[in-house]
């Protein structure tokens, strides 16, 4: 039916637009909402003659997100300096001795450490893995190999994999397996990511030879 045809189309054709309008509004309004925050903070401090100049500040919509990305950029350009990287020492060491604090503050800054640094090697290879059983394959991506005492147990053949979920790839499954069972793909991250996001329905740009599956051994 071409009505039904016409809707599909133009659902298809405004549908990603919408989406990230939606997700950019959204953002603006929760760093707004931060900035709004610190304002009403720091009215309640300040003497009374500066209340119009905050207010008018307040009514400002989208100013939160320039101010955060100015702050993020002469944060990152203070500790590339000597004296920035020695703050940056010290507020470690607070954070890092101070209980119940420090399990939350050194788990994630190793997390964004591995993820953000430019030699870093998190998500930059996408893998075949069978998951969640043999015989069944979905996209995953390597994050590095396990360590330490993981080794002496499971030998240093292994690979660690994080296998995203679909549509949200934000959530998933880590997977410690055998080099030997997964396949290396020559799709980028980027190729991957949307093949997962789009539940297979859009491939990568370029189309990939066939690869065999290794077998691997009955459980």
């Amino acid at each position: 039916m071409p009505f039904k045809k016409y809707l599909l189309t133009g659902l298809m054709v405004w549908l990603p637009l919408a989406i990230t309008l939606w997700v950019l509004m959204w953002l603006v309004g929760l760093l707004d909402g931060v900035f709004g925050s610190f304002l009403s903070g720091l009215a309640a401090v300040t003497p009374a003659t500066l209340a119009p100049l905050i207010e008018r500040l307040h009514s400002i919509h989208g100013l939160g997100v320039v101010l955060v990305m100015l702050f993020m950029l002469v944060t990152g350009a203070l500790v590339t300096n000597v004296a920035g990287r020695w703050w940056l020492r010290q507020w470690d060491q607070l954070f890092t001795h101070t209980p119940i604090v420090k399990s939350i503050y050194v788990s994630v800054k190793k997390v964004s450490d591995t993820l953000f640094s430019s030699n870093g090697n998190a998500f930059r290879t996408a893998l075949l893995v069978q998951y969640p059983r043999q015989g069944c394959w979905t996209i995953a991506f390597q994050t590095g190999v396990p360590g330490d005492e993981v080794v002496s147990h499971l030998g240093p053949d292994y690979v660690s994999v994080y296998v995203p979920t679909t549509p949200n790839p934000t959530s998933g499954f880590f997977l410690m397996l055998p080099r030997r069972d997964v396949i290396e793909l020559k799709m980028s991250v980027d190729e991957a990511l949307t093949y997962v996001i789009s539940m297979g329905t859009v491939s990568p740009s370029q189309a990939q030879p066939p690869v065999v599956a290794p077998s691997l051994p009955p459980h």
